[in-house]
């Protein structure tokens, strides 16, 4: 049965309810933080206890009221800040999912935290509540970009939140790294880049900085740079290159176009984004995939909160995909990753060739070599140049 609605017992439902083969992933949205950043686009503010505790009982509302089927190998807690949350409330929520029985055995679950926002004790609690892995929110060694960036904690902060991350137990770390911040150059880069390395974390993800409208950002920079202090874009590229050489110099495989990670250490949440993998989101603005239907929930926390429980109105973007939307999203997403697609699967999950439907356009961009065929493999995937270019070589696959 597909549906999207309440029903007579008070289950909000997703998908298809008959199933119980899948193997999905959950995403939590935590939209609180204690200052927002001047890049931030997401959905997050500072909020007070009281905000929580109302943001906390529509959450329980919301997860307790959803059926998933199956079971889930994977959860997120993003944000925001989730680490500025109370840790009763993680709990909370872990427990829920545990006594729903949807959790497998061994699942990945990751919480980004940020500089400055856990101490020791909160670190173990984590740990004991089963959180096996850690997203640190850095971006730069550099104090001064730091600053520009308006995050809350410097270098310094960074590392004592490392260093009690490792003694709490944590094996599994992420951290977040920036390129082409205001006044950043290639030496303070390089340097950023040095000493991450030196700390031997399992996994980085390496973002260029993106100026986004209704930004204070975008009022500094994004209009016009009058201080000159973004990089040049050949800068910008020098550091892109720079960090795929330095860090597969040091162990770090890149597996998708932003991220690297030592073997075994892949992000399994993430991959079920770019392998469209189901997977459930809760909170607000939170999205899910299940059985190739799309929902979105509200970004208004305050409509979320007050009709959270009472009907399914929270939930305002609801798309069942097409054939056709599903071949182009197999496409663009499956070609971050830097193994890229398989003409098995397109198989398997369309019914046809790939050839039939994106002959023309492969064979046009193997020949610009945007695109390589591995015969052996049976696999398409972003040359090294078609990776510069990706979004523009990913668009030739929307119908």
């Amino acid at each position: 049965m597909l549906d999207k609605a309440i029903d007579g017992s008070g289950s909000l439902w997703i998908g298809n309810t008959d199933r119980n083969d899948m193997s999905a992933g959950i995403y939590i949205h935590i939209p609180f933080c204690v200052r927002k950043c001047l890049y931030c686009d997401f959905i997050s503010s500072c909020g007070n206890e009281k905000d929580m505790e109302k943001y906390q009982k529509a959450l329980i509302n919301e997860l307790n009221m959803t059926q998933m089927c199956g079971q889930a190998d994977s959860v997120f807690f993003g944000g925001g800040t989730p680490s500025v949350y109370p840790s009763l409330y993680i709990s909370e929520i872990i427990e829920l999912l545990n006594r729903k029985k949807v959790l497998k055995e061994n699942a990945e679950i990751t919480i980004e935290v940020n500089p400055g926002t856990v101490t020791l004790s909160k670190l173990k609690t984590y740990m004991a509540l089963g959180i096996n892995r850690l997203s640190i929110g850095l971006q730069s060694a550099d104090d001064d970009e730091l600053k520009r960036l308006g995050r809350i904690h410097d270098y310094h902060d960074f590392l004592e939140t490392f260093d009690h991350a490792r003694n709490a137990g944590f094996q599994n770390i992420n951290i977040d790294l920036m390129s082409a911040i205001p006044g950043q150059t290639i030496l303070s880069y390089e340097h950023t880049l040095g000493k991450i390395v030196s700390l031997n974390p399992e996994h980085i993800s390496a973002y260029s900085l993106i100026i986004e409208e209704e930004t204070p950002f975008y009022e500094m920079y994004g209009r016009n740079d009058e201080m000159n202090l973004l990089p040049s874009e050949e800068e910008e590229r020098e550091m892109y290159y720079m960090t795929k050489q330095y860090l597969a110099e040091n162990g770090y495989v890149r597996y998708e176009i932003s991220n690297y990670a030592k073997h075994g250490y892949e992000c399994r949440h993430n991959l079920k984004y770019w392998s469209r993998e189901d997977y459930y989101g809760f909170g607000i603005a939170a999205a899910s995939l299940v059985d190739n239907e799309r929902y979105t929930n509200t970004s208004d926390r305050a409509f979320y909160i007050r009709e959270m429980g009472r009907t399914d109105k929270v939930r305002e973007e609801h798309t069942k995909l097409s054939v056709s939307e599903q071949m182009e999203e197999y496409m663009f997403l499956g070609l971050r990753k830097m193994e890229g697609i398989s003409y098995q699967q397109f198989q398997q999950c369309f019914g046809t060739n790939i050839h039939e439907i994106y002959g023309e356009v492969i064979e046009r961009e193997i020949k610009r070599e945007l695109l390589i065929w591995d015969e052996k493999a049976q696999r398409l995937y972003l040359s090294e140049k078609g990776i510069d270019v990706s979004n523009m070589v990913m668009a030739q696959f929307l119908l």
